[in-house]
């Protein structure tokens, strides 16, 4: 069964920082991850989209932990096709997924409209990623659904809603945004409230949002 990338955190604190440099992803994967990034969770009047919230560094750091050389899960054959309950069914490593799956949709957008995944219009983004999402985009190298569904939106969803610690949710923007109070010790009597929470969140490392 995966675990989750939150399970591998880096023994200190790597907040997303403007002047990043990516460790693991090339400049044209760099490119196509930010640009899916900010279609999957778009900067609008809600709140801070993934980009903003540093989504792209923290898949980035994920790349160096042993999470992404796949060394906390069951990786032996035999490998087959299965419903989700029984668990990671691949001989890829999340590193492999990345980069196959990056690699095999570039491709395909490229064959079909000559250019990148990031340079094309927000509008063609979201529906590249729709049927990518479906099924519709294949690859003989890899499941491009799979890869969406298990990699690439979960952890952008897990860059973007986690601890700060992880190299994601920059300034706890999106813990302030939907009211989430973080790591506070005690908020039992807001609990049955039916109103916002009224105080800020706080970070595992103490910090105040």
């Amino acid at each position: 069964m995966a675990a989750s990338t939150s399970e591998v955190a880096p023994p200190t604190a790597t907040p997303a920082s403007n002047d990043y440099a990516p460790s693991f992803f090339t400049p044209a994967e760099w490119a196509f991850l930010n640009a899916a990034c900010a279609r999957l969770i778009p900067n609008d009047d809600n709140g801070p989209g993934a980009v903003e919230l540093g989504v792209p560094q923290f898949i980035d750091r994920q790349m160096g932990t042993p999470w992404a050389e796949g060394a906390l899960w069951y990786m032996q054959g035999p490998f087959l096709e299965a419903k989700a309950e029984f668990g990671y069914q691949s001989a890829l490593t999340p590193k492999q997924q990345y980069r196959l799956g990056i690699k095999a949709i570039d491709e395909a957008v490229q064959a079909a409209t000559g250019k990148p995944f990031a340079a094309l219009p927000p509008t063609e983004q979201d529906a590249w990623l729709k049927r990518i999402e479906k099924g519709e985009v294949k690859s003989d190298a890899l499941s491009l659904k799979s890869f969406f569904g298990s990699f690439l939106l979960k952890n952008t969803m897990e860059g973007a809603f986690g601890d700060p610690l992880y190299g994601g949710n920059k300034d706890m923007a999106a813990w302030k945004m939907i009211g989430h109070p973080g790591v506070r010790a005690d908020y039992l009597e807001f609990v049955a409230e039916a109103k916002p929470y009224p105080y800020g969140p706080v970070s595992l490392h103490g910090k105040r949002g």
